[in-house]
């Protein structure tokens, strides 16, 4: 079965009909040869609803090696500019759901435009077709990738002090169509911890953590690019970097939900959740789970996230190559482990050691059946449905890239928001 996922609008859903690629239009003539019941998505959205689409989505499931399913699970950073060998197996040997560019990737805007259509050939060369989520961290502030070549996107710190909510959705929005302008469809943004001295949090009022995060998800949503409200469950009590050690926050529910997790519950209960990713952080609750963190915790993902707080869309961790778990857990087991908590999204940002252990101990632990073949199909599933339904995918133009990326109009617009 060969699927085909569609080319989406801003609002990313499966109103309008979208031709197909330029590559898939030059295969018509080996797809014929094809049996008669293979389709694609783009043919189905012509004559079936999203009810039908949504089966197709199982079957595919069904069609689908344990293999294939569990590189969906996972995005990956790799180095260089261009695409390596490295990444290069992943996406078409390990069929890997994303990759994460970092600067390391990252040296002019048309040549990252060039660097995201080179890896969606590699996806779309694969056997079902399925686009990459292509993703980066781009805060603003200090979490500002390639940022000479960028606009000056502010922090979150500067905006939460001086900037109205409208001003946050128009630099959201700036944000977005740069990044999506290279080819980028998933911003890691924005940050809801509350902190009064941290650069990346909108500041300790979590009224204002709620109302400035809900409208940077509807900016970046307007440039097509899906954000990601992090660090679930709120990372602000803690004094300890998870790039580098573990820590605890030692307070109660109620304080948590009151104060940390409420930005979270808000966006939850009254924004689209396909219009966000949750990250899950490597910090330890003890209010909820005494022995594993967040990211680990079945308690925290399952039974608040999900559960408690209703959220229905795609649950990510934060990169497994932190100390604050990677110096406590082999890369085999926190895969496992974060995969049977409720993750449906792994990453592993930087070595390529790292990454097939990952991978191959999610599909050993499935053989063995340490993780059920259902947790697997739950998660594909989810990150299907958002590449097929609700991911924009297009192949983008350097040239355009280079014309979007820092333009006057919009470095003027920040510089007179007189942030400074």
């Amino acid at each position: 079965m060969e699927v085909t996922a569609p080319k989406q609008t801003v609002e990313s859903q499966p109103q309008e009909e979208r031709k197909q690629s330029d590559d898939s239009e030059s295969d018509s003539g080996n797809d014929a040869k094809k049996e008669k019941t293979e389709t694609t998505i783009a043919e189905t959205e012509k004559k079936e609803s999203p009810t039908n689409i949504n089966r197709d989505i199982d079957q595919l499931i069904d069609d689908m090696t344990l293999e294939e399913k569990v590189g969906q699970l996972m995005m990956v950073g790799f180095n260089g500019y261009q695409k390596s060998s490295e990444i290069k197996d992943l996406i078409e040997q390990k069929n890997i759901g994303g990759v994460i560019y970092f600067d390391r990737n990252m040296s002019s805007p048309a040549q990252v435009a060039e660097l995201s259509n080179s890896l969606q050939q590699s996806a779309n060369a694969g056997k079902y077709r399925l686009p990459l989520m292509l993703a980066v961290d781009q805060e603003g502030g200090s979490i500002l990738r390639m940022r000479e070549q960028i606009s000056p996107i502010p922090s979150q710190q500067k905006l939460g002090e001086r900037a109205s909510v409208s001003e946050v959705y128009k630099v959201a929005k700036l944000n977005g169509e740069e990044i999506a302008s290279m080819g980028i469809n998933i911003n890691f943004a924005p940050v809801l911890d509350l902190s009064s001295t941290d650069s990346r949090s909108f500041g300790k009022d979590p009224e204002k953590a709620y109302a400035y995060g809900t409208r940077a998800i509807q900016g970046l949503n307007a440039a097509s690019v899906t954000g990601a409200l992090k660090h679930f469950p709120g990372n602000g009590r803690s004094n300890i970097d998870p790039h580098v050690e573990t820590s605890s926050v030692q307070a109660n529910q109620l304080d948590l939900e009151n104060l940390d997790i409420y930005p979270f519950q808000r966006i939850i209960s009254e924004v689209d959740n396909q219009k966000f990713f949750v990250m899950v952080t490597h910090i330890k609750y003890p209010a909820y789970d005494k022995e594993k963190p967040a990211s680990l915790s079945k308690a925290i993902i399952q039974d608040l996230l999900r559960k408690k707080l209703g959220y229905k869309g795609i649950v990510v961790t934060d990169d497994l190559e932190m100390g604050a778990v990677n110096k406590y857990y082999s890369y085999k087991d926190m895969g496992k482990e974060a995969i049977l908590a409720g993750a449906d999204l792994l990453l592993v940002c930087h070595e390529y050691q790292h990454q097939l252990e990952v991978y191959n101990g999610l599909v050993e632990a499935v053989k063995k059946g340490e993780i059920p073949v259902e947790r697997i199909n739950d998660a594909a599933k989810r990150i299907l449905d958002y590449k097929m339904n609700h991911m924009a995918h297009r192949t983008v133009d350097p040239g355009q890239a280079e014309q979007t990326v820092k333009k006057e109009k919009s470095v003027k617009y920040i510089n007179n928001l007189n942030l400074n």
